[in-house]
């Protein structure tokens, strides 16, 4: 008898298929640890959020999905997109961009049209449009504790702008913050982490890091793959059992 035949006797192929199975049921099994922790991680963490306008457009679009960040107000920074809710605004939950903090200077616009924080002008790449940074001129000082919001659609967002006369220079508490938006889930087009605009990177206090969204989209892919990769070598090895037979 030939090698070649010796070495497909009953005896390899049965040790062949259990160590097969025995891989195969263990990539299935960490991949339901990592899929099924992917999960419950993002939801202690991540709450969805529908954004009901087009105001922080073309960031975000009208009934776009987001994942926001369950965090206290007191880790916003300047250039976070957030959710929160405040009655002077109204009753229902909304998204805008923070760019200003507690005792910040806020104005608009300078003379090539950028709105400036403390006397520095912010690039502001995310903006709808080539146009100024807002259709209308603004100033407000920011007191301490609040935070000053805008949306990226400035010509079509109800903002801090038009709230200037309410008592705290159109800014609001950081504790209405209850959320700091971290990627987009929907439309599939637009899925993806949020960046962290480089124009506020320099001033006082640095921009935000994102929360733990990449390390979660990891867990859930990669144990999706291993549980689909692992369930099928069941039909692929009784396939190839057929072949040789």
């Amino acid at each position: 008898m030939s090698s070649s035949t010796q070495s497909r006797t009953p005896q390899h192929i049965d040790r062949g298929r259990t160590t097969g199975s025995v891989l195969s049921g263990l990539a299935v099994g960490l991949g339901c640890v990592l899929f099924l922790g992917g999960f419950i991680w993002g939801a202690l963490i991540y709450r969805p959020y529908t954004v009901p306008t087009d105001s922080m457009a073309p960031t975000i679009a009208v009934g776009a999905r987001v994942l926001a960040e369950k965090v206290d107000g007191s880790e916003i920074r300047r250039g976070d997109v957030v959710v929160f809710q405040d009655k002077t605004w109204g009753d229902l939950p909304m998204v805008k961009r923070v760019v200003g903090v507690g005792g910040d200077k806020i104005a608009c616009c300078s003379k090539d049209g950028r709105m400036t924080v403390n006397g520095t002008p912010v690039d502001e790449p995310y903006l709808q449009g080539d146009g100024p940074a807002s259709p209308i001129g603004f100033k407000a000082k920011v007191p301490t504790g609040q935070l000053f919001l805008l949306g990226d659609h400035r010509s079509d967002s109800l903002d801090s702008r038009v709230h200037l006369s309410d008592g705290h220079q159109g800014s609001v508490p950081r504790g209405a913050v209850t959320a700091r938006v971290d990627a987009r889930a929907w439309p599939i087009g637009s899925v993806g982490v949020m960046q962290r605009p480089d124009g506020f990177a320099d001033l006082p206090g640095g921009t935000s890091q994102p929360g733990p969204i990449r390390p979660i989209t990891f867990a859930v892919v990669a144990g999706a793959v291993l549980i689909l990769g692992g369930a099928a070598y069941g039909p692929i090895a009784r396939r190839k059992a057929r072949t040789r037979a």
